[in-house]
């Protein structure tokens, strides 16, 4: 999937059935249903995963429990702010 058929599958409903669980989680994220996100990445295992669920709790305002996620993920907590940790999620998954 490309950027730019993320972006547009905002319009939609429902996340692109192919998007994979890192992707869908951030796609509810990016229309603010941050439980959402958090119920999708909360049960799925490795660090990519775990990546994307320090990122939501970096957004809950949770910093202990980012930080802890950011250990299980094998990432430093960016000193960066969300919108370009975004960013630089999607890249990343997107790039696959």
């Amino acid at each position: 999937m490309t950027r730019q058929e993320f972006d547009q599958s905002l319009s939609d409903a429902q996340p692109p059935a192919d998007a994979g669980v890192e992707l869908t989680s951030l796609w509810w994220i990016s229309k603010n249903q941050w439980e959402k996100a958090h119920l999708l990445i909360d049960r799925a295992p490795g660090s990519d995963c775990a990546w994307v669920h320090a990122h939501l709790h970096r957004i809950e305002g949770d910093d202990a429990n980012a930080s802890y996620w950011y250990r299980r993920a094998g990432r430093d907590k960016p000193n960066y702010g969300l919108v370009k940790e975004r960013e630089v999620l999607l890249q990343h998954f997107l790039d696959q």
